[in-house]
Parts: C-alpha cells; sequence; structure tokens
C-alpha cells in the first residue's frame, strides 16, 4: 500500500492555471498532489555571445524554492551567496529539456528565460517544474506569433516530466515525498508528447535495480507523461 492510498499507476492530481503573473509572457502555476510550482517565460531580445549571428535563439531556465516550501525552513540562496548544487543540476535539466522541443532557428535570436519557483514541495518538483515551464513557454511563443515577431512555430512538441521508482519492492507512478525519501530506486523521465525520450535520470538509492524493473518504470512514466500532456493541452487550449 502507498502512503497515499493510491494505486501504483496512479498519479496524483493535475491541475494548470495560467495568466498567474500580469506582466510575464507566459505565466503558469502546476499542481502536482502536493507540489506546487509557479512558472512564467520571459522573452528577451537579444541571445547568449555564443548564437550571435547564428541566426538561433536560446532556451534557458532558472529554479528555486521558496524559504518554506518544505516542512523547514531552507535558507535562501542569495543569501548565501551561492546557489546549490542541487540547484543548478535542476535548472539545467529543465533548460535542456524544454529547449528540446523547439526549432531554435524558428524562434530567432531571442531568449526566453523560464523561471520555476517552487511554492510548496511534495516530491517531484524538478518534474513539475519542466512540465509547467513547457505551458509558460508555450503561452510565450503565442505572444511572439501573435505579434507577427517570428512567422512559423517553433514548438516541435510537447514537453513533460515524471518520476517513478520502486517503493516497497513494487514499481510505483509519481513519487510523492514519504515515497521519495524511501525508494530503493528513484528516477525522472523528460519526455516529448509523441513518447520519445529527452533524459532520463535512474539511480539506486538501495539494491540495484534489474532491466525488468527498468522496463516497468519506462512503462508508467510513458502513460504518466501522456497524462501530463493531456492536462497540458487542456490548459493551453
Amino acid at each position: 500500500m502507498r502512503p497515499s492510498g493510491r494505486n501504483l499507476s496512479e498519479m496524483r492530481p493535475i491541475s494548470i492555471e495560467t495568466g498567474i503573473l500580469r506582466h510575464a509572457e507566459g505565466s503558469c502555476l502546476i499542481r502536482c498532489g502536493g507540489t506546487e510550482v509557479l512558472c512564467s517565460a520571459t522573452i528577451e531580445d537579444r541571445c547568449p555571445p555564443f548564437l550571435k549571428g547564428s541566426g538561433q535563439g536560446w532556451v534557458t531556465a532558472e529554479y528555486g524554492m521558496l524559504p518554506r516550501a518544505t516542512n523547514s525552513r531552507n535558507k535562501r540562496e542569495a543569501a548565501l551567496g551561492k546557489q546549490s548544487g542541487r540547484t543548478q543540476e535542476i535548472q539545467r535539466l529543465i533548460g535542456r529539456a524544454l529547449r528540446a522541443g523547439v526549432d531554435r532557428r524558428a524562434l530567432g535570436e531571442r531568449q526566453i528565460v523560464i523561471d520555476c519557483d517552487v511554492i510548496q514541495a511534495d516530491g517531484g518538483t524538478r518534474c513539475a517544474s519542466v512540465t509547467g515551464g513547457w505551458v509558460a513557454l508555450r503561452l510565450a511563443m503565442n505572444k511572439l506569433m501573435k505579434a507577427g515577431l517570428i512567422t512559423s512555430d517553433p514548438m516541435l512538441d510537447h514537453v513533460a516530466a515524471v518520476s517513478c521508482g520502486i517503493y516497497a519492492g513494487q514499481a510505483v507512478l509519481d513519487l510523492d515525498y514519504p515515497e521519495d525519501s524511501e525508494a530503493g530506486t528513484d528516477g525522472n523521465f523528460v519526455m516529448t508528447g509523441s513518447g520519445r525520450l529527452i533524459e532520463v535520470q535512474m539511480s539506486a538509492e538501495g539494491a540495484a535495480f534489474s532491466r525488468g524493473e527498468m522496463n516497468q518504470l519506462m512503462d508508467l512514466a510513458e502513460a504518466g507523461v501522456a497524462q501530463l500532456v493531456a492536462a497540458q493541452k487542456a490548459a493551453v487550449a
């Protein structure tokens, strides 16, 4: 039995509310069970120096947690004077994931920054950030097209992410914090709407996992991402 009472292949309730921030070119609040992430997209009329003159744009991301997103207060990284390794790793993952779903030449020489701020954490914050970040990015692209600043849609496919793991000896979908903290194997799966893989992060926290268990987690992830893509479609319809 999972701590939440969910079935092994059952996602937490998903909701995506758009238009949260007045000034951002795209924004949403994504809720995956008890995890809530505010995602926003900012369009900048410049690209990184290494892309100057290439005709290609860039999508990057920043990630952070509010001090009381967890059950005890975390110090603000700005006050500490540096980002943690975890924060840097997660925001790089978000940027890589979202770039995989964008035709950067169609975007032109501009940059879109996706900010993901965790309001409440209950496991899967990086996955929720990727999924909600795509929605914010989609809304920003819509604004560019509506303004006539780009002539073709740069968005190639949906991009979403979900966690899976081996908990109490069984493969389970969409880990919440009690499961994530006790899982023998933990994995994050980033996929496109058409089911292609962008990134897989898997590690054995206890006993090593088998190829068969990995395949079980892949199957669960495909089903979970399909549900997340359906939520994305409903949010931007």
